[in-house]
């Protein structure tokens, strides 16, 4: 049974840093593309960053490139999302998804695994 728990959430503020984890059970995270989603009340979960099973390829989303960083750690079965320069519109849920050797796909309908979601605030 695929499971995906995030974790690292909390209360910053503006300019700060956070690292967001995800840890995978039942899947090896080599055989799988791995992506970031993120999604404020009311609207649909945005897509933020995907890495390929093959980790040769790494797509951001516009509004994060240049300040966060995906990461993954095999030996641990855990990606990682590190956030720089977070603004109050970074503001949301973020979830990890998980897709079996699939192409980084930016639409979260594609995922086939979910964690629960683990809470960032950016907040004066």
């Amino acid at each position: 049974q695929v499971q995906l728990v995030e974790s690292g959430g909390g209360l910053v503020s503006p300019g700060d840093s956070l690292t967001l984890s995800c840890v995978a059970s039942g899947m090896n995270i080599s055989d799988y593309s791995m992506g970031w989603f993120r999604q404020r009340p009311g609207t649909e979960r945005e897509f933020v960053v995907a890495m390929k099973w093959q980790a040769e390829t790494t797509y951001y989303g516009n509004d994060v490139k240049g300040r966060f960083t995906m990461s993954r750690e095999i030996p641990k079965n855990t990606v990682y999302l590190h956030m720089n320069y977070l603004n109050v519109e970074d503001t949301a849920m973020y979830y990890c998804a998980a897709d079996p050797y699939g192409p980084a796909w930016r639409s979260p309908y594609e995922y086939d695994y979910w964690g629960q979601g683990t809470q960032v605030t950016v907040s004066t």
